[in-house]
């Protein structure tokens, strides 16, 4: 399996450079905590909610995965759908086995992620969801220090100096909300020495039974 270029789309600075493959080794890491932590097995199938041109195929090309994304994705390999996962996603009550979504929810505004998660935790029996911590010194996106801890207004001219460039109103979560989002989840850490980098709320397939 080729490397994952995490922030292959960010513009070309040092920065990005540098933490592209510092992230892939820490998703590969992660990954490999998957099945483990999860229970999945060969022949579960998993809903990508957020999946981008590839999402979890990109390490997983064998499982049954079908992808769910705001935006039209012509290029994925495989059944997709394109919806809004804090309105109404097109499927029965624990249709799959597993949901899974990574990096996403810090990118729905906060008076819908309970919205979001409602429907994560509806279609699915089984939940793993990924997203950066909020108490991480660096902003993932950005890659910029402390950027996230600010006021909108300062972050936002900020922001410009960044890996991504563009601008995009990014709330990072806390443990606590978290929690709150996914109660009936285990909320893991993903750590960076003493740190908190991620926090993944993760039921089990087999809880779920």
């Amino acid at each position: 399996m080729a490397p994952i270029d995490v922030y292959g789309t960010a513009r070309g600075q040092t920065r990005a450079r540098l933490a592209s493959p510092l992230a892939a080794r820490a998703r590969t890491r992660r990954h490999a905590e998957f099945f483990g932590l999860t229970g999945l097995r060969a022949g579960m199938r998993v809903l990508d909610v957020g999946c981008g041109a590839l999402g979890l195929r990109a390490l997983e090309p064998e499982l049954e995965i079908t992808g769910v994304d705001l935006e039209p994705r012509p290029s994925y390999p495989g059944p997709f759908v394109q919806a809004d996962a804090t309105e109404h996603l097109p499927y029965e009550d624990g249709e799959f086995d597993l949901v899974y979504s990574s990096s996403v929810v810090e990118h729905v505004v906060p008076e819908r992620r309970a919205a979001f998660a409602a429907e994560v935790n509806r279609v699915g029996r089984g939940v793993y969801v990924q997203t950066p911590a909020r108490g991480f010194p660096v902003e993932p996106h950005s890659l910029l220090p402390f950027a996230h801890w600010l006021p909108a207004t300062l972050r936002r001219p900020y922001w410009r100096l960044g890996a991504q460039g563009y601008w995009e109103d990014i709330h990072l979560l806390g443990r606590g909300e978290m929690r709150a989002l996914f109660p009936a989840s285990a909320v893991h850490a993903e750590r960076l020495g003493p740190l908190a980098k991620s926090w993944i709320a993760i039921r089990p397939v087999e809880e779920a039974r």
